[in-house]
């Protein structure tokens, strides 16, 4: 699952595949798979790289 979350970078949007009523997130950050998204429903969440692999919706605002 790291592999996959390894190319998220600030700014893109995403979706945590367990939560949809999270709503959409934009990644803030991607530190040593430490990955932070702000969703718009749940707010700032710290994730596990390796645990989730979030769901790519747009590489751009």
């Amino acid at each position: 699952m790291a592999d996959l979350n390894s190319i998220l970078t600030p700014g893109m949007i995403v979706r945590h595949p367990d939560r949809p009523e999270w709503g959409n997130g934009q990644v803030q950050s991607n530190i040593g798979g430490r990955i932070t998204v702000n969703f718009r429903e749940e707010g700032k969440v710290v994730l596990d790289g390796s645990k989730v692999a979030l769901v790519l919706v747009s590489a751009t605002d």
